[in-house]
């Protein structure tokens, strides 16, 4: 099956797609959406739907697949906060269906790639996107242990650095920028503790993926800063801006069962 990813940057959207071609599908295209660049702080948009944090090196990330990559800015907010979503004017899923409206348009794709894990909000909007469009949703991360999830996207070489934290025990001088392998043993630990969950499905962390088994080129951060969202004394918010960013080659081969073409629609 032809198919176009929706990604964020982060592992999990990343080892969908992994999961996507072992399965015998072809990933033909990513769809990204994205804040509007002139609003205020800008990198983190406060959305129940999408991840905002590392939107600025998406384009790289879709050099590095060698995929075309669609992106549009998010222009709706979340308005049915409903269990059913129904089609609602100024709903930020509007924004996800004319995007992958275009994506099936210009790429004539059948399936969509979706790291979804454990909202179900999140996946009952995917789900209207997909039956309104006629697009199969592709989930293959949905509902399995979070613990075994992460420890397979470590063996399976997905190198994400955390960009973003928010829960109690995670400190952004000490755990921003660290790759999910340095942090699997203290996430393990924060789960027992506190509850947290091993893949931030809870919104405690996010990630952004730097190399993978896909990419034909990894992603180097050369410079970032460090910007709190929320100064909270137990659990602050805080993520990582990339300032300067390079792509390297890589000496490993990748999969050649999906087209290379790199290409970039914004709207």
């Amino acid at each position: 099956m032809r198919v176009a990813a929706l990604i964020s940057g982060g592992k999990d959207s990343c080892y969908n797609m992994m999961q996507c071609i072992a399965a015998g599908h072809q990933i033909v295209a990513l769809a990204n959406l994205r804040p509007a660049e002139n609003q205020v702080g800008s990198d983190e948009l406060d959305s129940y739907m999408y991840q905002t944090v590392g939107h600025h090196a998406i384009d790289l990330y879709a050099e590095a697949m060698a995929l075309p990559l669609y992106r549009r800015t998010i222009r709706g907010r979340s308005v049915d906060t409903g269990r059913v979503y129904t089609k609602c004017e100024g709903d930020e899923v509007e924004d996800l269906y004319e995007l992958l409206k275009l994506v099936k348009e210009k790429e004539e794709v059948e399936g969509i790639s979706v790291g979804a894990i454990l909202s179900d909000y999140q996946r009952v909007r995917v789900e209207n996107v997909c039956k309104r469009l006629n697009l199969q949703p592709l989930a293959y991360l949905w509902q399995r242990n979070q613990e075994d999830l992460l420890r397979e996207m470590i063996s399976s070489n997905i190198q994400a650095i955390i960009i973003k934290v928010a829960a109690l025990g995670l400190d952004p001088d000490k755990h921003l920028g660290k790759t999910l392998d340095q942090m699997e043993p203290y996430l393990l630990e924060l789960s027992k503790k506190y509850g947290v969950h091993v893949c931030g499905e809870g919104g405690e962390y996010e990630t952004f993926t730097l190399d993978c088994p896909l990419f034909k080129k990894k992603i180097i951060v050369d410079s970032s800063e460090v910007v709190t969202h929320s100064a909270d004394a137990f659990a602050p918010v805080a993520y990582l801006r990339f300032l300067e960013l390079h792509l390297e080659d890589k000496v490993s081969p990748v999969p050649d069962n999906y087209r290379t073409s790199n290409y970039i629609h914004n709207s």
